[in-house]
């Protein structure tokens, strides 16, 4: 049986603890589902379980992050008969953790993150690691305690740099809020007849392929990067990418998507940096083990160093 997973992520006095409750105070959140709920830290704000608007709400601490096993979780789910999880997630606790050890019928239904548009900033600047950790896979990000006039700009671009798909919220008092409406062109012409990549809007668009795979499907493209060959594929094979940094030094990564070309492995030198003009297809490949981008190369020649030779957001 599938069991839903409702995530709510963010540091401590975020607002989370007041979100959770009101919402479980309410019959459209909280009907009287057998709820586990994963408490994984504690804020000044302590939750009121008489007020809940369903009585079948199971509190289980989680103190420490070793605790977050696939073995203890089901335990947990099975000692309760559960229905469905919610998780206040500890914000200096790495997200991963838990996802890596959900139970298999574990499915999460909502990721939120919390933010105090005060400190959010200094956050950012002192543990960007973490603070990007919420951000990447959260479908919503609420920043709190804003003041009215405020400079969006910045908070935007910081939630942006990590997940082009999340809504964003600011609140600025009980029922007073606002959704984000500033755009985000792409840093390239998406409806040419060939989308030039420039070497600064790699990242951008090595995401977005990655997103939305599917709107990529029969394009022609033009960008520059490196091959990469070896590691058992075929001839016409090669990989093509670059480092990117999603948000420290820490965090550079190599990124790159499956490129298939005439005797590649003859042609080409590993590590070395091209310019390929290709087309996409959207299939399997075994490189992949499922369906992804595949770029079918009609040119491929050599280019200088990319600058910046790291990419970035």
């Amino acid at each position: 049986m599938e069991i839903p997973v409702y995530l709510f992520t963010g540091f401590l006095e975020s607002g989370k603890t007041t979100f959770i409750q009101e919402a479980l105070e309410g019959d459209d959140f909280n009907a009287g589902e057998r709820t586990l709920f994963l408490l994984c830290e504690e804020g000044e704000a302590e939750y009121h379980p008489s007020r809940f608007f369903g009585t079948k709400v199971f509190f289980e601490t989680i103190e420490d992050e070793e605790e977050l096993t696939t073995e203890h979780l089901r335990d947990l789910q099975l000692k309760h008969k559960v229905e469905r999880v919610v998780v206040e997630y500890n914000g200096m606790w790495n997200l991963d953790t838990f996802y890596q050890n959900m139970p298999e019928e574990w499915v999460t239904y909502q990721e939120m993150m919390f933010a105090d548009a005060r400190t959010f900033l200094q956050y950012n600047q002192n543990m960007r690691q973490l603070v990007f950790d919420k951000l990447k896979s959260a479908e919503l990000v609420v920043f709190n305690r804003c003041e009215r006039g405020f400079d969006k700009m910045e908070f935007h671009k910081i939630v942006r740099a990590a997940n082009r798909r999340s809504q964003i919220l600011y609140e600025y008092g009980k029922d007073d809020v606002e959704m984000d409406q500033i755009e985000d062109p792409l840093p390239f012409d998406f409806d040419a007849a060939i989308i030039e990549v420039e070497d600064n809007a790699f990242a951008e668009w090595y995401r977005d392929i990655n997103e939305e795979q599917d709107k990529y499907d029969g394009k022609v493209l033009k960008v520059k990067g490196r091959s990469v060959l070896g590691g058992g594929m075929a001839d016409d094979h090669f990989v093509f990418g670059r480092h990117v940094m999603t948000c420290c030094v820490e965090d550079i990564q190599f990124a790159g998507l499956v490129c298939r070309w005439d005797n590649a492995a003859n042609l080409l030198e590993h590590g070395g940096w091209v310019t390929i003009t290709a087309k996409v297809k959207v299939e399997f490949d075994d490189v992949y083990g499922e369906a992804g981008p595949v770029l079918y190369c009609s040119e491929v020649k050599e280019a200088e160093e990319a600058d910046p030779e790291v990419a970035q957001f």
